[in-house]
C-alpha cells in the first residue's frame, strides 16, 4: 500500500519508536506514579523523561506544565473548557473558519450552554490574517484559539504574528496536530499559552498519545477528576502541575513512543521538512496537469495536498484509489467544516498527507493513478 493519509495518522514510525512500544508492552508494565516499587519508578521516571524532552522540544516554561492527553482533541477540550471554567460569567472566544470539530465543537458547546460567546474570523483567499483575528478581539476576550496549520489544506497561521497584536490579557491557544513535529513551534517565543500536541501524526508517536503544553498566565480549571497517586487525602484534584489535569493512569507506551518520537525529530524534523515540501510540491505541480482537478493546497513542510475532481464525489474518488490502486488518502469534510464552507467545498475534498516516509516513487504512482481515476470518472 502506498500510505498518504499521515495527517489521520503517522502511518510509519521510526525504529526506536517500535522498540519503545514493545519493551513497554512486552516487559513488565508497571503503572508509573502509583507506586514506590522498581517498576514503578522506572516508569514514573521515563514519564518525566518525555515531559522534559516535549518542554525543551517546544520551548515551554516548565517540564511540570507538561500534561499527556490521549489525542490533541483532549488537549484543547482540556485547555478551551478549563479556561471557561475559570470565568465568572460568559467568556468570549476568538476562533477561525479554519479550524477542526476539536475547536468548533468545544466552543459550540460552551454557547449553547450560555457559558460563552464565539467570535468567528473568516478565511480570506484560503487563509487566516492574524489581523483578522485580532480586530475579532473584545473587552471581555478570554482566548484567541487557532490551528498552526489547516488539515484541509495545509495553509498556516504564524503565532507570533498574532501574539504581537493581541492585548497581553488574551491568552493563545494553539490546535497544533498539523504542525508539530514539522516545523519548529517555540511556545515562549511566539507568546504560545496553551499549545495542543498530537503525539500520532508528526511527533511519529502511536495513538494514544498526545500532549497539552501551557504557560505560567493559562490555568485551566480540571476536566476530569480522579487518581493522580498524590495529595489522596483530598477530595479536589491537586492544586499543582502536571497532577492538576492529569486524572487516572497514563497510557504509559504511547508516553515513552511520544518521547523516542521527540527524540528521532531532533536530529531529523529539519531533513524531513525539506524532503516533505518537496514531496508536496511534486503532488500539486503534477495534480494541476490533470484535467478536470482543482488543487486547494500549496506546496507546505505539513505534507497536506487537497484537491477536488470536478467529476467525482471526493469520497469515491479516495474509494478508487484504495480499491483499484491500493493507494490510502482520504476524501471528506476533514472534520472542518466551516472551511470547507469558506473554500465553496461543502461536498468535500481529496486530501493526500505526506511524511518523510514516502518518496518522490510513491508520488508519482499516485498521479498516475489519479489521473487514471479522473480520466475515468464514470468508474
Amino acid at each position: 500500500m502506498i500510505y498518504f493519509d499521515n495527517a489521520a495518522t503517522g502511518g510509519k514510525k521510526p525504529a526506536a519508536v517500535v522498540g519503545a512500544v514493545t519493551a513497554a508492552v512486552a516487559g513488565l508494565c508497571a503503572n508509573p506514579g502509583r507506586s514506590g516499587h522498581a517498576a514503578s519508578v522506572a516508569a514514573a521516571e521515563n514519564v518525566l523523561r518525555c515531559r522534559k524532552l516535549l518542554c525543551r522540544f517546544f520551548g515551554g516554561e516548565s517540564w511540570e506544565r507538561v500534561i499527556f492527553t490521549k489525542n490533541c482533541t483532549e488537549a484543547l477540550n482540556a485547555a478551551i473548557f478549563g479556561i471557561a471554567a475559570n470565568a465568572r460569567g460568559p467568556v468570549h472566544f476568538v476562533t477561525t473558519e479554519a479550524e477542526h470539530n476539536s475547536v468548533l465543537r468545544p466552543l459550540a458547546a460552551l454557547e449553547r450552554a450560555g457559558r460563552a460567546e464565539v467570535s468567528v474570523v473568516p478565511v480570506r483567499d484560503g487563509r487566516v490574517q492574524p489581523e483578522d483575528i485580532a480586530a475579532a478581539v473584545r473587552e471581555d476576550t478570554a482566548a484567541a484559539v487557532f490551528t498552526l496549520a489547516s488539515n484541509v489544506t495545509g495553509a498556516a497561521i504564524d503565532p507570533a504574528a498574532v501574539r504581537a497584536l493581541l492585548p497581553e490579557r488574551v491568552l493563545t491557544v494553539c490546535d497544533g496536530a498539523q504542525a508539530c513535529g514539522h516545523v519548529p513551534v517555540r511556545m515562549r517565543a511566539a507568546g504560545i499559552d496553551a499549545l495542543a500536541v498530537a503525539g500520532h501524526k508528526g511527533m511519529h508517536g502511536i495513538q494514544g498519545a498526545g500532549a497539552l503544553l501551557l504557560s505560567s498566565r493559562c490555568d485551566p480549571a480540571p476536566l476530569l477528576f480522579g487518581g493522580t497517586g498524590s495529595a489522596s487525602r483530598d477530595a479536589a484534584m491537586p492544586g499543582f502541575y502536571p497532577d492538576r489535569l492529569e486524572a487516572g493512569t497514563l497510557c504509559y507506551p504511547a508516553v515513552v513512543s511520544l518521547a523516542e518520537g521527540t527524540l528521532y525529530l531532533q536530529a531529523h524534523m529539519a531533513q524531513a521538512r525539506k524532503k516533505v515540501t518537496a514531496l508536496t510540491e511534486r503532488l500539486v505541480r503534477g495534480l494541476e496537469t490533470i484535467a478536470g482537478v482543482r488543487v486547494r493546497s500549496q506546496p507546505n513542510p505539513f505534507g497536506i495536498v487537497a484537491f477536488a475532481c470536478e467529476t467525482l464525489q471526493s469520497e469515491l474518488f479516495a474509494q478508487l484509489l484504495s480499491d483499484r490502486y491500493d493507494i490510502a488518502v482520504r476524501g471528506g469534510l476533514h472534520c472542518a467544516p466551516r472551511m470547507h464552507a469558506a473554500l465553496g467545498t461543502e461536498d468535500g475534498l481529496v486530501r493526500a498527507s505526506l511524511s518523510e516516509f514516502n518518496t518522490a516513487a510513491e508520488a508519482d504512482r499516485f498521479l498516475s493513478a489519479a489521473r487514471a481515476v479522473a480520466g475515468g470518472a464514470e468508474g
